[in-house]
């Protein structure tokens, strides 16, 4: 065999490897390239918080004061997860309920859903304000199916209710006490009933203040009812006085275990969402010096104070979620359970005059 005819064969079979070898090497570039070989999730809206088509769409046409949230957060917190929730619009003319934030409907309406509406659906109202901060916009009175309120006789009452459970031989044990009366203030700061009664008080006993820099002591949210339990007493001073109008305020020392101190609607009317031990209500008391003097004989009276603990035997307070974007969450979860199990179609007659705002 010659050896040209050597180098012949051997440069023929040099020529096809490379060529072979180019050949696979842009074959795998391809398929590495190619998006359709890309094991990709199926698209979808991000705010769906369930995709199953058989329970409720619920439209966010507004998110309340711009807070947004995980629609996922009704399962984690609150264990619901009976309809579907999403703040995409073009899901409009499919969404069983729409739920509109009050305070950001515009004067003239136009930024509402367009009219008129899919008979089908149920136009949900979420306002949490009390009447007196609450604007009336004209229009808006006939336009809804559904109120999510505090109110106790609104479709979707929205509270923070204790939870029953067995009744308890166990003494319960309050956190200990580094502090004698706590309030949290307010955003208003210096306006308003709770700080009046506040800087009357304390004239007559020592009150520790904590806000978001309105005062000397500042704390996280993670902080929430670890503060509040150092403290024996706190003021859960509602800012406007309304039949219903009781807030987390009062929840956050239920939960901590320290004992709340109210400023809000009558006694009568707490009294229908927790027992009448669990609080001291400053209409008890003819003026701010005698609820001082009253507090500082618990202080030094261990079994009377324990007394206000008793209805733990019978009950427990659920911990709320203390970051400012969920503030809404739990009146949206809550229209999600509604929904769910009540089909009925009605419209408000006079949204206002329910209200008390005529």
């Amino acid at each position: 065999m010659s050896t040209d005819f050597k180098f012949g064969v051997l440069r023929s079979l040099l020529t096809v490897f490379l060529f072979g070898g180019g050949f696979m090497m842009m074959l795998l570039m391809y398929f590495k390239s190619n998006p359709l070989q890309k094991c990709h999730p199926v698209p979808g809206h991000k705010s769906y918080m369930v995709d199953d088509p058989a329970k409720n769409l619920i439209l966010m046409w507004f998110w309340p004061e711009e807070y947004k949230f995980d629609m996922r957060d009704c399962k984690h917190f609150f264990n619901i997860n009976s309809c579907r929730l999403s703040d995409n619009r073009s899901l409009y003319h499919t969404a069983d309920e729409v739920l509109i934030f009050h305070k950001a409907i515009k004067d003239d309406l136009s930024n509402l859903p367009a009219w008129p509406r899919p008979g089908f659906q149920r136009w949900i109202w979420l306002n949490l304000d009390p009447p007196s901060n609450t604007r009336k916009i004209n229009g808006a009175e006939n336009l809804f199916n559904l109120s999510l309120n505090f109110r106790k006789d609104a479709d979707i009452p929205v509270h923070w209710r204790l939870t029953a459970r067995k009744l308890s031989t166990e003494t319960f044990l309050p956190p200990k006490k580094e502090k004698l009366v706590c309030w949290i203030m307010d955003e208003n700061g210096t306006n308003g009933t709770a700080y009046n009664y506040y800087s009357k008080l304390a004239q007559h006993i020592n009150v520790t203040v904590y806000g978001e820099g309105l005062s000397s002591y500042d704390f996280k949210p993670t902080d929430h009812f670890s503060t509040i339990g150092s403290c024996k007493f706190f003021l859960a001073f509602e800012e406007s006085i309304y039949k219903d109008y009781i807030t987390e305020k009062l929840n956050g020392p239920l939960a901590a275990g320290t004992v709340p101190v109210v400023l809000g609607p009558s006694r009568q009317n707490y009294e229908d969402f927790i027992p009448g031990e669990s609080f001291i209500h400053v209409n008890d008391f003819p003026d701010e010096k005698s609820l001082a003097e009253f507090l500082s004989r618990l202080d030094k009276d261990n079994q009377a104070y324990m007394h206000y603990f008793e209805w733990r035997q019978h009950y427990y307070a659920q911990r709320h979620p203390t970051e400012k974007r969920l503030k809404y969450l739990k009146a949206v979860c809550l229209a999600c359970d509604h929904v769910s199990r009540n089909k009925v179609y009605r419209v408000i007659p006079n949204l206002y005059k329910w209200y008390g705002m005529l």
